[in-house]
Formats: structure tokens, sequence, C-alpha cells
């Protein structure tokens, strides 16, 4: 007589029992979820509007009523005034760089440089849009680490011009010229504060005490102004703890209850 066929027991799961999440687990998991979906879009949202509707304020009324298609239409188009200010903004631009639009910008210059007052600031702030706009500018675009506001503690800042000669013959080690690499031995750096990185310190640093790092001006805005909470973009990490709330809010087991088994552990028996 043959002995009973016994059936093998099936081992229990390493990972252990899924985990059960509660209906209110997952509202509030999906609440959560829509909140950072949403929120960046009605703020990037807001912001826009009131930049379109503050350009659009000031430069609707400068055209005639006759010339705007609100005056024929019962409704009022949004971004026309930005539009207009695009168009006349390139078109500047265009008649700067010929011949007679530089005649002109200078003579208006000339007239500028005459008054007490207004020079000094536009001057000052011609300087600072052409070195921020400049086309082969460098300042503000790279981003260092130097010690600040201790030995041993760095903090981030962005590049600003070389010293000027006069700087650098008044600093110590300065040598009041570029060096044999062609860069000079001080450097500006701007030390912006968090969370408002508008304000902030600004210094000269030999270049040797500064540590140039591989990170975009966004990224390091960014970084500032959260205090080191949101660090530079990595756009897999984002869409795999996306994927990782997902799993959780639909009450599924993680990734690592679906990995292969460590080395040496018993297989799997399936059973009959």
């Amino acid at each position: 007589m043959r002995p009973p066929t016994t059936l093998p027991t099936p081992e229990p799961d390493p990972a252990g029992p899924r985990p059960r999440v509660s209906a209110r687990g997952r509202l509030r998991t999906y609440f959560l979820t829509g909140i950072i979906v949403a929120g960046p879009l009605a703020i990037t949202a807001y912001i826009t509007w009131w930049i379109i509707t503050l350009i659009d304020g000031f430069v609707k009324p400068l055209v005639p009523a006759s010339y705007l298609p609100d005056h024929y239409l019962p409704f009022s188009i949004p971004g026309l005034g930005m539009l207009i200010a695009f168009v006349a903004v390139t078109l500047l631009g265009f008649l700067t760089a010929n011949l007679v639009g530089r005649s002109v910008i200078e003579f208006g210059e000339v007239l500028l440089a005459r008054t007490p007052v207004i020079s000094g600031l536009y001057k000052g702030l011609r300087q600072i849009f052409e070195t921020l706009f400049s086309a082969n500018g460098t300042s503000f675009r790279t981003v260092g680490l130097v010690e600040f506001p201790v030995k041993g503690t760095w903090s981030v800042v962005f590049l600003s011009a070389p010293a000027a000669p006069d700087v650098q013959a008044a600093l110590p080690g300065g040598k009041g010229e570029a060096g044999e690499d062609g860069r000079s031995d001080y450097v500006g750096v701007f030390l912006p504060c968090a969370p408002n990185p508008t304000t902030g310190f600004f210094f000269y640093l030999p270049r040797t005490d500064i540590i140039e790092v591989g990170m975009s001006v966004d990224d390091a805005a960014k970084l500032v102004m959260s205090a080191g909470v949101i660090q530079p973009d990595d756009p897999q990490a984002r869409l795999q703890a996306m994927a990782a709330t997902l799993r959780t809010a639909q009450g599924l087991a993680p990734e690592t209850s679906r990995e292969t088994p460590p080395a040496g552990a018993a297989p799997r028996r399936e059973t009959v």
C-alpha cells in the first residue's frame, strides 16, 4: 500500500505580510499627492497672471484706445500689453544695433549725464544690467563654496567679477594684475541669505579659497531659499518617490518584497 503523498509546506514570505492601508490613510495620501501636484501649478499660474496683469496695466494706457482690440471687443485680451512690450523692446534693441539708433541713444545718454541726480542712478543701473544680461558675461553664473561664517562650515556663494587692479593691489598678496593663467588672485563673491537670496554679503576672496561646484544657479537658488530642503533636481529619484507614494496609497507591498531572495536562501516551493 502506497503511503499518502504529503504536499510541501509553503515557506513564509521573508518580506512579511503586506501592510494594509485603511481608507483614511488612502484618503490622506491622495489628498497630499493632490497638493503636491496642484500647489506648484496654482502658484505658477497666479504669479504668471499677476505679471501679465501688471504689464498690461502699465503698457495699455500708453497705446491709443483706437489701436487696441479691447476697444472693439466686449472683453479684454490678457497678455496684449506684454506682447506690445516685447515687440517694443526688441525693436529698440534692433535700432540700437544700427548706426542711427546708436547715435540717438548716445545723444540721450549725454543729456542724462548732465543731470545731477539721474546721471549716477542711470549709470549704475546700466552697468548692472550690462553685467547681468550680457551674452558673454560670467558674473553670477558660477556657484562655489566658501568657509563662512567660521572655519569648517561651508556656505553657497555666487562668483562675481574679478577684483579691479586697484583693489587687487590693496589686498594682501594681490598682484594688481592678472596672473599667469589669465585670472586675478582675488574675485568677488556674493553670499545670499536664506530664505531670501536677494539679501546677503559681498566680499573678496582669493580664488584658491573658493571651491567651484558643478551646480546651476537655479539649483543653488532653490537650495538657499529652501534652507537645504530642496536638493538639486533628480528626475529619476522624483519618479521613484511618486511611484512609491502611489504604491502605498494602493496598499501594495514595496518593491523590495518582489526582489530576488538573497544568496543562500532556500528557494520557494510551489504548492500543487
